[in-house]
């Protein structure tokens, strides 16, 4: 019979969702030490669709059923199928489920989504619900996890393998990675040095994409200023200089490519920060808040529409129509009968995007004769 074991959340220092950031700058712990916590609607969002999900894994479909936000419980519904068919016949199954990898990250506890525990394999699911593509291979927040099924209930069960696998049903992407335990060990010993690096005062801040990208300290980093500067080959009282492509070499602007979403993720964190003292009511060097663009609009839809039909001849004058996109009808359709209007459903080949040369994805040739001839004036 299949045990069910269900924990309250618990958070660390040196979290397993912030695995990829510490663990790879070890500085942005002491960096984001006492700098407050944000939100943003996105973050509630997966939250609630985390508590959807437990709660449906637990209680059953019938909250699905009459949940407000179908969107959101159709999504939830991929990722509680998932966890059912990986946990039939399961010897336990744990659900929101708290671990606890002190053993190589110092007072490290966290709680993963879902684990399912059958014939020497632990099968750890993770909800992703935001927009944002996650994967799950040598995935250090998996990493951490593993290593807490581990200590917790590997010699019980005997696990010899585990599998960490990530839900992601708004791109509809499961992405799942498997690893034995001597080699999740080899990964516990290199996360226990970069945890006792990173809860030291001096250690040193390493920019890169992952670590950065949900950074707090990330605005008046150092480490990535000197890194947008060095790759601009530019100092900042000079920018101008690189205001000009064609005054850069083409080593230049590869690797200024290679560091766009860092060097674009800075400023835009710099940009927050700026607005943040301002809306308080502080000052900012050279900047200031002014009143944005506004479209007009209706003081009132029905009194506007009535005047127009009356001005215009009637109400099919004053209003339009538009077939609904594919996504949207869908939507509407609901899972079961969206596959009756695949017949009338085209994906026309996207334009070609620019990539690194280490991109999956096969490269296109492009020649003058794809592209249409404009006449001239």
């Amino acid at each position: 019979m299949t045990e069910i074991i269900t924990t309250e959340p618990e958070h660390a220092v040196l979290s397993a969702s912030g695995a990829h950031r510490w663990a790879y700058c070890t500085g942005s712990r002491k960096a984001e030490e006492g700098l407050p916590d944000t939100t943003s609607p996105a973050a509630a969002e997966g939250t609630e669709a985390h508590t959807l999900a437990s709660e449906t894994l637990i209680h059953g479909d019938k909250l699905l059923d009459r949940y407000d936000d179908q969107e959101m419980a159709e999504n939830v519904r991929v990722y509680t199928d998932y966890c059912r068919q990986v946990g039939a016949h399961a010897d336990t199954v744990l659900i929101e489920h708290k671990v606890d990898y002190s053993d190589w990250v110092p007072d490290a506890k966290g709680t993963l989504d879902y684990c399912a525990i059958k014939d020497g394999t632990a099968t750890l699911v993770d909800l992703k619900y935001g927009h944002y593509e996650v994967s799950a291979q040598n995935n250090l927040q998996g990493t951490c996890y593993d290593l807490g099924v581990l200590a917790d209930l590997g010699f019980i069960f005997n696990i010899d393998t585990f599998v960490f696998v990530i839900v992601q049903p708004r791109l509809d992407r499961i992405d799942e990675w498997s690893i034995s335990v001597p080699e999740l060990l080899k990964r516990g010993e290199w996360l226990a040095q970069r945890a006792e690096e990173a809860m030291t005062d001096d250690a040193p801040r390493t920019p890169g994409e992952s670590q950065c990208r949900f950074c707090k300290a990330k605005a008046t980093c150092p480490a990535l200023q000197k890194l947008t500067a060095d790759t601009l080959m530019v100092e900042f009282d000079d920018l101008a200089a690189a205001a000009n492509p064609d005054t850069l070499t083409e080593e230049q602007l590869a690797k200024a490519l290679s560091n766009k979403a860092l060097i674009v993720g800075w400023l835009e964190a710099v940009e927050r920060q700026a607005r943040t003292k301002l809306e308080a009511g502080e000052t900012f060097p050279g900047w200031k808040l002014v009143a944005g663009k506004a479209n007009r609009r209706w003081v009132d839809e029905d009194k506007a529409l009535t005047a127009l039909a009356r001005l215009l001849g009637g109400r099919k004058n004053a209003t339009t129509t538009k077939i609904l996109s594919p996504a949207q009808a869908e939507k509407a359709l609901g899972k079961d009968n969206r596959v009756r209007i695949t017949k009338h459903i085209t994906t026309p080949v996207g334009s070609p995007s620019l990539a690194p040369a280490d991109d999956p994805r096969p490269a296109v040739g492009v020649s003058i004769d794809d592209f249409e001839e404009v006449p001239a004036n």
